[in-house]
């Protein structure tokens, strides 16, 4: 049985965070791959000025990914284009690869979210484990709490909802926000995303201004 992960976001822009999660989820879980699944438009989530649009994003991903064994990157959310819910895109997933088990990785923070996406009950129907990503700054019980009676029961009545997995792995200091600063200062940034996206980056002339640099704080859905 084939086992796949899923590792959404804006990727605005990838970085070597982002690849460090879908690296350790792709390990700890003996998962066959994992997709990066670039959004086309995410929900809840405010759009930076200069975000350089889902076609760009996907460009990077797959540059971001070129090297890496077992790591994919989907333009599914793109292709489908819309604002990108997870629900739509597992259920793609699922109907496309029917007898697969699917993982859903996030971070703890967007995990405490889960319950305000769409159709969240659904979307649990259709993964095999839910694996959330620790961070420090965050209480991990306060977010197996509120987690607990999503996870209890699935939208079809049954006892048995995805298992919960918590991902232990070291913190990554970057985020996309931070690469965005960077480069608006003129910064290097090519530890941070790797030679092979810095180099897009410059090629295209992204996020050069000061307006790229806003937070992109919010959840997917």
């Amino acid at each position: 049985m084939v086992r796949i992960g899923i590792l959404g976001g804006t990727f605005n822009p990838p970085h070597v965070g982002h690849l460090a999660l879908a690296r350790h989820a792709r390990s700890e879980l003996g998962l066959e791959r994992v997709l990066l699944m670039p959004a086309n438009l995410a929900p809840n989530k405010p759009a930076v000025k200069d975000d350089p649009g889902p076609d760009h994003r996907l460009r990077m991903c797959r540059l971001a990914v070129a090297d890496e064994s077992g790591i994919e990157t989907s333009a599914l959310e793109i292709e489908r284009g819309g604002t990108s819910y997870t629900v739509d895109t597992v259920q793609a997933i699922h109907d496309a690869h029917p007898d697969a088990e699917l993982t859903l990785i996030v971070g703890a923070d967007t995990a405490r979210t889960l319950p305000g996406w769409r159709e969240p009950r659904r979307l649990l129907d259709m993964v095999t484990c839910l694996a959330v990503a620790e961070r420090d700054e965050l209480d991990l019980d306060a977010t197996q709490a509120e987690l607990a009676a999503l996870m209890a029961r699935s939208e079809s009545g049954s006892d048995r909802g995805p298992h919960l997995t918590m991902l232990q792995m070291a913190p990554v200091a970057v985020s996309s926000s931070a690469v965005r600063r960077r480069i608006a200062a003129g910064e290097p940034v090519v530890e941070l995303v790797g030679d092979r996206v810095a180099g897009y980056i410059a090629e295209h002339g992204l996020y050069r201004t000061q307006s790229a640099v806003a937070s992109t704080s919010g959840g997917a859905a």
